[in-house]
């Protein structure tokens, strides 16, 4: 594949507007799936969780899950919609192995939740108002695994495996209406708005929104239009690319960087924009080519005819209503209130992507601080240098019971880290990884005694200055001992042993 012409980014801004506009995908976390009674749960062994409904056999017919409904319900209004009196479900065909009676069902001209808007805090704590123009329920399709090519898609493979376990899984998703005036900040937008709408999924209690499961996912539109002359009327609207299922919020601000110094730099040589789904590549850092951008028409949309519309009561969206947690703006003023954080140190958070990893490990038991320490610092660390987002490598629930186990004495923050390489490397809880590696803190004193003892006999010149009154001198003891301990002692009471035994001798 080719490498595509990058117009620098600055430039880029000089010589046009981006226009953005987003389609968050939110997996909701029903027991059940949105038509069938099949389980709702990541992980099953492939093409278990399913039944006859999944698969689209003949004479199986789709049941609304109301726990969905309710779920979309909250949702749109959490996002500022109106809520329809009557929505309809629609058949949106297409022909793919992993959508199994080849349409999918959505909803199309009368979505559940409609006309509303998102306020998103970029980095430097300006707030940018996020239209929405729709919120829709719909079905998941499966998962396709391609073998034996390069790339890991289509393109290549030597044959290709499909799961239907996600087939049915309720979805919402959150169309953004046109987006404009985000100029330089567009790609930050992007990222701010996509940790938002997870900020909401997350606090509603109705999706897990981990986005390298694919609970949450991006497909980010974008396109740029000329600069026109102050006093003259804006240019038409370019040409979009829709780069499809960004996984990552780090992902997504790269997605639309690079988009905008890929498109400037054909429309600046002459070139046409290609309307087109696109696929991001995380390795490179690159977009490439995927299929021809279908509308509406292309899809044949109809009226699921096995359905009723969906017709909520006032009661029930006012129950709803009355049940919505608070905004995500309130929310992350309270949380700096309790916390304590400094205003850089919340922004280090947020800017981060990490607030709902910190307030949940705080839920979990933790100090603000020390939640924050460990995201920010070496959970970060070890998540850039593999390439992935934190989140993905360890659950807040263990974050909390290595805090708790530092917090205890039971381990140091040298050992600590060693706990967490191994619990994100799969070897368990922390406390197994402790029992497994044998790194908890030696806390017999005897034991620290006898270490000690054995350096002050090795270094008198040190005993000597210690005596002396010169207590730095102990560094060099207090070095000795935690090397033949190996790492596994406590500093400070090593530090207190040591002048101990030095004033006794």
């Amino acid at each position: 594949m080719a490498k595509a012409a990058l117009m620098d980014y600055d430039k880029a801004l000089e010589l046009f507007e981006p226009v953005l506009g987003f389609e968050v995908h939110v997996e909701l976390s029903t027991k059940t799936k949105m038509f069938s009674s099949a389980p709702n749960y990541f992980g099953g062994e492939p093409n278990t969780n399913i039944t006859p409904t999944c698969l689209g056999l003949p004479g199986s017919l789709p049941v609304v899950n109301g726990q969905a409904v309710r779920y979309s319900i909250s949702l749109g209004l959490a996002l500022g919609c109106s809520i329809a009196p009557s929505s309809r479900f629609a058949r949106k065909n297409y022909f793919y192995p992993d959508l199994a009676k080849n349409y999918q069902i959505s909803q199309f001209d009368e979505p559940i939740a409609f006309g509303g808007s998102v306020d998103v805090e970029l980095p430097d704590g300006r707030m940018f108002t996020v239209p929405i123009e729709r919120a829709h329920m719909e079905e998941d399709a499966g998962k396709l695994t391609h073998v034996g090519g390069a790339t890991g898609r289509i393109q290549g493979a030597e044959y290709s495996l499909v799961d239907y376990n996600r087939a049915g899984v309720p979805l919402v998703e959150i169309v953004t209406d046109i987006i404009y005036g985000a100029e330089k900040d567009a790609p930050e937008l992007a990222k701010a708005y996509v940790s938002t709408i997870r900020d909401i999924v997350v606090s509603l209690g109705i999706s897990e929104a981990r986005m390298e499961r694919g609970n949450l996912r991006c497909d980010a539109n974008i396109s740029l239009r000329p600069r026109t002359v102050p006093g003259e009327p804006p240019a038409p609207l370019g040409t979009r690319t829709e780069t499809k299922n960004v996984n990552s919020l780090r992902s997504v601000e790269r997605a639309i960087r690079y988009e905008i110094q890929r498109q400037a730099a054909i429309l600046a040589d002459g070139g046409t924009i290609t309307q087109e789904t696109r696929h991001w590549h995380e390795d490179t850092g690159t977009t490439s080519a995927g299929r021809p951008k279908s509308d509406a028409d292309d899809y044949r949309y109809f009226p699921e005819p096995d359905l009723l519309p969906v017709v909520p009561s006032l009661e029930l969206i006012e129950e709803l209503r009355a049940a919505l947690p608070e905004p995500p703006a309130a929310r992350r003023r309270r949380l700096k209130a309790e916390w304590g954080f400094t205003d850089l140190e919340f922004q280090d958070v947020q800017n981060a992507g990490l607030l709902v990893e910190v307030a949940s490990t705080v839920s979990a038991g933790a100090s603000p601080q020390a939640a924050r320490k460990w995201w920010s610092g070496e959970i970060s660390r070890i998540a850039n240098a593999r390439s992935a987002e934190p989140s993905a490598l360890v659950t807040p629930t263990d974050v909390a019971a290595l805090v708790a186990l530092v917090d205890s004495g039971a381990l140091n923050d040298r050992l600590a880290r060693q706990v967490l390489e191994g619990v994100i490397d799969g070897e368990g809880t922390p406390q197994e990884v402790v029992d497994a590696r044998g790194l908890a803190v030696v806390s017999d004193d005897g034991a620290l005694i006898a270490a000690i003892d054995e350096a002050l006999a090795a270094q008198p010149d040190v005993l000597a200055k210690i005596k002396d009154g010169k207590v730095q001198a102990a560094g060099a003891v207090i070095g000795a001992v935690m090397k033949a301990m190996k790492g596994q002692a406590d500093a400070a009471r090593v530090r207190e042993l040591v002048l101990e035994r030095a004033a006794a001798s």
